[in-house]
Parts: C-alpha cells; sequence; structure tokens
C-alpha cells in the first residue's frame, strides 16, 4: 500500500517490490475492504490517494518509522551500542583503575547510560540480586554461590599515618609497629573489610586495638588522620587524593597485594555488561602497571 501511495502507479509499485502487479492489486483492494473505506481513486492516468487514503498513509507510515526505529535500537541494544549500565562501586578516585576503566568504557560506548551507585560490598550484593545492578566492583575475592566472579585488578595496602607520626619517616610498617593505634574506619564503602582486616591482622596483640568507625566519606576520614584522630589502612589508590598533612607507608609483612573483583548475576545477559568485563579485561595490565609503580 505505501508502495503505490508512493509511485502513484501499480505497476512502478509492483516492480519495486519484486512481485506481480495482479498481486498488488489485490493486496490494496483486500486492505480496502477490510477498512471500508477507498483508498485511492483509480483512473487511466494511474491512481491518486483518497483524503481518507492520504491520512491513513500518513500514520502508517509513521508507525513504519516508528517500528524501523525500534528494530534498529534492538539491534544495537543486542551488541551493547546503546542502554544503560548499572554499576556499584565502593569509590570513585580520580586516575584510579576504576576511574580509568568507566572513563574508557563511557568513551567507546557513548549510547550507554552509566548509572553509579556507591556503597558496602554487602550493599552492592543484596542490589545485584534484587537486579538494581548490573556489576559491582568489591574489594577481595567474594566467593558467593548465585553470582559470578572476577578479579579485576589489584593495589597493595598501605598505612595512612599523620605526617607528624612517629612512623612516618619510615619507607614502611609493619602490623607490629601499629600495635596499639587507634584505627579509623568508615560504615560505608570499603570499611566493613578494612574493619576485619585489622582485627585479623592484629588478633593476640596487646594492647588491643582501638577502632572508632564513622559515618563519612574517604576524603574526610583521610583528612581526621591528617589533624592526629588516629591512622588507618586504605588501597593503594588512595594516595592518589589529594590530601595534605598526611603520608601513604606500604605494609611489609602484606603477602598479597588487595584484589578488586567484578561481581554480577550469572542471569544477566545484558551486552553493557559483556563489553564491560572485556574492556576490563584488556587493562587488567595497566593495573599490574600502576601496583608495581607505586611499589617502586
Amino acid at each position: 500500500m505505501l508502495a503505490v501511495a508512493e509511485h502513484l502507479s501499480f505497476h512502478r509499485a509492483a516492480r519495486s517490490l519484486g512481485i506481480s502487479q495482479p498481486s498488488v492489486s489485490a493486496r490494496v483492494k483486500a486492505l480496502e475492504e477490510d477498512l471500508g473505506v477507498r483508498l485511492f481513486e483509480r483512473n487511466t492516468r494511474g491512481v491518486r490517494l483518497t483524503e481518507a487514503g492520504r491520512l491513513f498513509v500518513e500514520q502508517v507510515s509513521v508507525g513504519v518509522d516508528q517500528l524501523d526505529h525500534a528494530v534498529k535500537t534492538a539491534g544495537m541494544a543486542a551488541m551493547g551500542k546503546c542502554g544503560r549500565l548499572r554499576i556499584g562501586i565502593h569509590a570513585l578516585i580520580p586516575h584510579s583503575f576504576l576511574a580509568e576503566l568507566i572513563g574508557q568504557y563511557r568513551e567507546t560506548n557513548p549510547g550507554i547510560e552509566v548509572e553509579i551507585t556507591e556503597g558496602t560490598a554487602r550493599d552492592a550484593v543484596m542490589q545485584l540480586r534484587a537486579d538494581q545492578l548490573d556489576v559491582a566492583f568489591v574489594a577481595g575475592s567474594p566467593e558467593l554461590p548465585d553470582c559470578h566472579t572476577r578479579l579485576i585488578w589489584t593495589e597493595p595496602l598501605v598505612a595512612v599515618l599523620q605526617e607528624r607520626h612517629p612512623l612516618a619517616g619510615q619507607p614502611t610498617v609493619t602490623w607490629a609497629d601499629l600495635t596499639g593505634e587507634t584505627f579509623l574506619v568508615r560504615h560505608g564503602g570499603t570499611g566493613p573489610q578494612v574493619h576485619d582486616h585489622i582485627v585479623l591482622r592484629l588478633a593476640g596483640r596487646w594492647p588491643a586495638p582501638s577502632i572508632l568507625r564513622f559515618d563519612v566519606g574517604r576524603g574526610t576520614l583521610l583528612s581526621m588522620v591528617g589533624q592526629g584522630f588516629g591512622i588507618t589502612i586504605v588501597g593503594a589508590a588512595a594516595s592518589l587524593l589529594p590530601i595534605t598533612g598526611i603520608v601513604f607507608l606500604p605494609f611489609a609483612d602484606e603477602p598479597e597485594p588487595v584484589p578488586f573483583s567484578a561481581v554480577w548475576s550469572p542471569c544477566n545477559r545484558n551486552a553493557t555488561l559483556r563489553n564491560m568485563l572485556a574492556l576490563a579485561g584488556k587493562m587488567n595490565r595497566r593495573g599490574d602497571s600502576f601496583r608495581l609503580a607505586w611499589q617502586q
């Protein structure tokens, strides 16, 4: 019908469609009978649209355009070229591996709407299970029977001390050096994991560590260290933050750097997620380079 309206000729419409003219005429006649209106006026010079036909073609054309757009959009979504990606994070530090990963993903996928939620690993996993996130980046290598996990990057663990602290001039520290210190940790982000790590490393030592928990951001916590409230431990990427009055000292007795993993639901077949994980894999060497460069 649209071909006839475009060419105003059954013959030319049939030729453009690659079918016979009688077939085109029969289809248009059947449509007119179904609608109960005449769409074309036929004469010896060809055909022309009736007013009803003109209005019908306008509406149908809009629908065809919308359908074409929907088909193209679905195809792009299947390739991960449009849509959204919901990411859970513990923090987004400028120039860190995670910040570079998200930045490169957005640059190479301008059609993707990236949504970021900050919180603890526990919160992120709960949101994954509720289909409120597509992927979460968490500290550690969690073993979750209902989720997929993959190691993405690593960072050395460092102690953060006030620059006037007696240990601040040392090249490294040990956990024994920190016995009796007051540790500051956050309620949010990686705070719960930091708390558990301190308890594990200083178990059995005397005096027992004092661990104070605060509902503040990472930057505020580091500023509190600079003001003498206590000390804390972080991944080395935190050293990229522009906080004055503190020093970052690597541990001499931490056997391995801190792993950071991606966690996602095995039911999530989102192509945007697949593309993000593929990019993270390509950038993994850069994460190792950051770790080695920091240690040197």
